[in-house]
């Protein structure tokens, strides 16, 4: 099997390189590897490649072009939501994400938002930024109620983290199948039951048709006050300025916000200036030190699967948008 790996336009942080690859690669098989650097690479390969690695800005840019042998395209991203339409896909070829790849950063991350939340460390930094003395106490998490949006990787992660600490974990998935970290998970479509009893909210669920302002202003408004949240799903899961709102007048305790509609954040943009908000830059769930190799492992796990006959485990429905 011939793959290229391409890397991306304007993210040297994550590019691949030789190495890399041979530190993760089966040499046991026949693949031919090609890394590329420009587009004069990208065209130049995809003669005969038959598996393409590269990110979501690479599909954007250089897709569709010829790709005559191409069978697999494994995207470094877990959300293509960006990416739809998929008519720019050539036909037959299977599309993949690199689920898989974010759990542990984006599950330390996103403990780490709770415990800042429990802590009041949003208030604080507010009132850091006013050059203010003001005592606020936190709370630890054992015993306190949190509500997982999406028991994916990066929500099973999370949820695994509140359980060892306590928490009371409810998991809120499409269908409400157990998991071992949750006391109960229940369906989205019931979401509104357990707003009212939430003390944390943690949004890691993809973007589609159905999740698209999800948490708009009237569930917003249903979460107890003190609440706090955390978004390392997409902004386009939350009506930003309802949060920001609840913010304003002291109804939320605080928010961690990675995610953002639109990114960057512009300037002049209230997100910046609203308090008891943090604000990561996306940055949640990737460490440039495992990224590259994490994807290529699970490329190569796809790639024996494909190879063998099986299903592919990273095997994307345009359809559901997961």
């Amino acid at each position: 099997m011939r793959i290229h790996l391409q890397n991306p336009i304007d993210d040297p942080l994550f590019h691949f390189s030789r190495a890399m690859w041979d530190a993760v690669a089966d040499r046991a098989t026949d693949r031919a590897v090609t890394i590329g650097d420009t587009q004069t690479d990208f065209v130049a390969a995809m003669s005969d490649t038959e598996a393409l690695v590269c990110d979501a800005g690479i599909v954007k840019a250089y897709l569709p072009c010829p790709t005559p042998h191409l069978k697999l395209l494994f995207v470094t991203n877990a959300g293509l939501d960006r990416l739809a339409p998929f008519d720019w896909l050539p036909p037959g070829v299977a599309l993949m994400n690199n689920r898989g790849t974010h759990a542990a950063k984006s599950g330390e991350f996103g403990i780490m938002s709770v415990l800042m939340l429990a802590n009041r460390v949003p208030a604080m930094v507010t009132h850091q930024r006013a050059g203010r003395w003001q005592k606020i106490w936190g709370a630890v998490l054992a015993g306190r109620r949190i509500a997982i949006v999406g028991l994916g990787t990066l929500g099973g992660a999370v949820a695994e983290h509140a359980h060892r600490f306590g928490m009371a974990v409810t998991g809120v998935r499409t269908t409400p199948a157990p998991h071992p970290h949750c006391e109960r998970v229940i369906a989205t479509a019931d979401l509104d039951a357990v707003l009212r009893g939430t003390e944390f909210l943690v949004l890691a669920c993809p973007l589609t048709d159905a999740t698209r302002g999800l948490m708009d202003r009237r569930r917003l408004g249903l979460l107890p006050a003190g609440a706090g949240i955390v978004n390392i799903g997409r902004g386009e899961l939350v009506d930003q300025n309802a949060l920001c709102d609840l913010l304003d007048n002291g109804h939320l305790s605080g928010a961690v916000l990675d995610v953002f509609d639109p990114e960057p954040i512009p300037e002049g943009h209230r997100l910046w200036t609203t308090p008891n908000l943090v604000v990561s830059p996306h940055t949640s769930a990737d460490d440039p030190a495992t990224y590259n190799p994490r994807s290529l492992e699970i490329f190569l796990a796809n790639v024996r699967a494909y190879e063998a006959g099986q299903p592919l485990p990273n095997l994307f429905d345009t359809v559901r948008g997961y």
